[in-house]
């Protein structure tokens, strides 16, 4: 990622305590059993080990998403503060390709799980060469304070020369002024704090603008992702990062609903559009988030997928040359000459170049709307696809090597 370039790269996140399970249960209308419907029906529960590895996996397939942030908290029996760090870097890691991102539970662990990607990347120099890990720190606590113990972590990510992203997450309203211009000046001066630490540890450690600001609800003053004012909060963000040169890590795909459906995809639709034009290298929390980031879910995820492949659209740069226009030219000339004056002839070159959008893939039959119902279906094919596993020597080795990871997790036993 380079400050001074335009290109987006969407990325999952962030850590989430309540796993939404879907199932489909069909409902017959009591007044007229002959007709028949489909609902969704969602069940909350605790984050485990197992739903990491089904998030990553899942996400290795989705055709959009560039890299992972572990979106669900594991709170399994066995979890530990001393063993949690090591199996959510390894279940992830496990099961996608992609790049991983995730803040450290524990500073004791950062060796551990430093150890454990040298192996899984071949060695200390590949893994410099070819970082498949990075942090994320949030050292800030708004307004202007850095918290000491990730503080101290941060410093120590840095003296390993590892990519980290300064976070910054003020709330509107309460740990930050409401008025746009007061939050941005603190946000700003927290990362820019932040980042020069970064420097001063280490000149040269790969950081990242992290922004993550959202405004307070008036009525309870919790999170409201979906206002309006967290969206423009966020632009400016990237803004202040483009203006520095730095890549920003900005936050998009967030809503206060706490299930799929219109709301969601209203909210969610608002900030994924609008943050994505402004810019941002590092766009973060679009997949799968629910009810301020407290909820993750396997078939918003999907339907977030479906939404970036039309708003990629949006970044495609335009194909105008003067061969182009020369050949527009050509055809309306052509048309104009023609009884007709249609352009239907021209359609089906224009397929083949791949530069037409296609349809929303889970577009209702008639006056259906089945979104949730196709989307569903999408998702339990997706999990169907094959992973490509760390292999078992390596696995021996970091099973071996790092202790603390679970048995449970070594798919090769």
């Amino acid at each position: 990622m380079k400050g001074e370039e335009p290109r987006v790269f969407f990325v999952s996140g962030s850590e989430t305590n309540i796993w939404l399970d879907v199932d489909f249960q069909a409902y017959v209308k009591k007044s007229d059993p002959s007709i028949e419907v489909v609902m969704p029906e969602f069940h909350r529960r605790r984050g485990t080990v197992s739903d990491l590895c089904q998030a990553a996996h899942l996400c290795e397939h989705l055709e959009t998403l560039d890299a992972f942030i572990r979106p669900v908290n594991i709170q399994d029996k066995d979890i530990t503060e001393d063993n949690k760090d090591v199996n959510k870097f390894f279940a992830s890691l496990n099961n996608t390709t992609k790049h991983f991102m995730a803040g450290l539970t524990n500073l004791k662990q950062l060796d551990n799980v430093v150890n454990m990607a040298k192996l899984i990347a071949g060695g200390e120099e590949e893994l410099k060469e070819n970082p498949i890990i990075s942090f994320i720190t949030c050292l800030v606590k708004s307004p202007l304070q850095f918290v000491e113990d990730t503080t101290d972590t941060m410093i120590e990510i840095c003296r390993r020369g590892l990519p980290v992203v300064v976070s910054s997450s003020p709330q509107a309203g309460t740990s930050a002024p409401i008025k746009e211009d007061g939050i941005i000046a603190q946000i700003n001066a927290e990362v820019l704090a932040g980042i020069t630490l970064s420097q001063l540890v280490n000149k040269g450690t790969p950081v990242i603008y992290g922004s993550v600001p959202v405004r307070a609800r008036l009525d309870n003053l919790n999170d409201s992702y979906g206002a309006p004012e967290s969206i423009q909060y966020n632009i400016d963000c990237v803004q202040m990062a483009r203006f520095y040169k730095l890549p920003c890590y900005s936050t998009a795909g967030v809503c206060d609903t706490k299930t799929p459906g219109i709301q969601s995809s209203i909210e969610r639709l608002f900030s994924d559009t609008l943050v994505t034009l402004s810019g941002p290298q590092y766009l973060h929390c679009a997949y799968g988030l629910l009810d301020g980031n407290s909820i993750f879910c396997l078939l918003q995820a999907v339907l977030d997928d479906a939404h970036f492949q039309m708003i990629k659209f949006f970044l495609r740069p335009p194909r105008i040359s003067q061969a182009e226009i020369d050949d527009s030219l050509k055809q309306i000339r052509e048309v104009v000459a023609t009884p007709q004056k249609m352009y239907v002839r021209y359609i089906r070159s224009m397929l083949r170049t791949g530069q037409l959008s296609m349809p929303y893939p889970f577009e209702g039959d008639g006056e259906n709307d089945n979104v949730l119902a196709l989307g569903y279906e999408r998702m339990n094919q997706l999990l169907l696809q094959p992973v490509e596993h760390i292999d078992a020597a390596t696995t021996s080795r970091v099973f071996e090597e790092i202790p603390g990871i679970l048995p449970r997790l070594n798919i090769y036993k």
